[in-house]
């Protein structure tokens, strides 16, 4: 081959290298396309609050779809982000081919409450320090007054939850009354809060209702009393807009609970049951799957559960250093 012809054909390997429409945008567009369409009819197969929130989801396809056909490489996960944020729900998230989990909404409320809570505020109402319990996700003291303080930081099934609540409730059993803090608790299991709310009645209650396909609610099933014994004094439960997911089923079965007052701020407003889908490149998606509701029929999406007593507060009052939702929990109890 002469050094003519070596250079021609190295010219023309060079082009067709840096023609990426044919080498690389071909095969990507399709794997792009495959992952939106693939996301699309997911949700649109599993998502329970298409006529609550009045979303057409047809005309989001619409609207998305050449978006999908026209991006290169990782610019789909912004296409994805887009559409699914559509949705305005706390649960949805897209999780990237790199393992990262992006969230594609935010409740208003949790952004208000997001500094508007700190436990090292807390500890300032306390004369010794307060002791943990269930592998740290709980912690318990006695305040001035003898009114016992439980915290619980998380419903996740993973952790110890109800043996921690149980330790909790037997260092407090003997005083007036009880302030349980769930606000930045950010759910998990309802399996949990069953266990913390059977520790508080007397008799079974009702679990909360599940909407029915045809129409109408069905109630839940029972929870029982449970352990060596029933916690009966007044209890103040603190919520706030951070309270999220399964946190939100708890605190609205807590407000029906004969000796629970709820105090704080409305709720984040999520509660979906989310499930996590593959998509066909490895991504994939958190949507949410269950309608749950308060005993009022209400979904609790967007809604959240909104407290017995209302008390704000600001981000500026634990910047002073006060948290007045358990000052005003502390002063009912007295």
């Amino acid at each position: 081959m002469t050094a003519v012809r070596r250079s021609s054909r190295l010219l023309i390997l060079a082009a067709l290298a840096g023609c990426s429409d044919l080498i690389v945008t071909g095969p990507e567009r399709e794997d792009n396309v495959a992952d939106f369409e693939s996301a699309w009819q997911i949700v649109r197969s599993v998502y329970p609050y298409f006529q609550f929130k009045h979303i057409n989801w047809d005309s989001v396809h619409t609207l998305y779809r050449p978006r999908a056909e026209s991006a290169r490489g990782d610019e789909i996960d912004g296409v994805l982000f887009d559409m699914l944020k559509e949705l305005k729900d706390g649960h949805v998230r897209l999780q990237t081919r790199g393992g990262a989990s992006v969230a594609t909404y935010h409740p208003p409320r949790a952004e208000r409450d997001r500094y508007a809570y700190s436990p090292l505020v807390v500890r300032n109402y306390f004369d010794r320090e307060l002791r943990l319990a269930g592998d740290q996700t709980i912690e318990y003291g006695i305040l001035a007054g003898n009114i016992g303080y439980i915290y619980v930081a998380t419903l996740r099934r993973e952790e110890p939850v109800a043996a921690g609540f149980d330790e909790a409730l037997s260092s407090v059993s003997e005083t007036r009354g009880l302030i349980i803090d769930v606000r930045h608790n950010g759910g998990g299991s309802d399996d949990n809060s069953f266990a913390i709310i059977s520790r508080l009645i007397s008799s079974p209650m009702d679990m909360l209702p599940y909407p029915l396909p045809g129409g109408g609610l069905q109630q839940g099933s029972l929870i029982f009393p449970r352990g060596p014994f029933q916690f009966t004094q007044p209890v103040l439960l603190l919520i706030d807009g951070v309270c999220f997911s399964s946190c939100e089923d708890f605190a609205e079965m807590m407000k029906h609970v004969p000796t629970v007052t709820a105090l704080g701020d409305t709720t984040a407003g999520g509660s979906g049951a989310p499930a996590l889908f593959a998509l066909p490149s490895g991504r994939g998606i958190n949507v949410s799957t269950k309608d749950f509701r308060r005993y009022d029929g209400q979904p609790i999406e967007w809604n959240g559960v909104p407290p017995d007593i209302l008390v704000r507060q600001t981000e500026e009052d634990i910047r002073q250093g006060r948290d007045r939702q358990l000052e005003h929990a502390i002063g009912l109890l007295r």
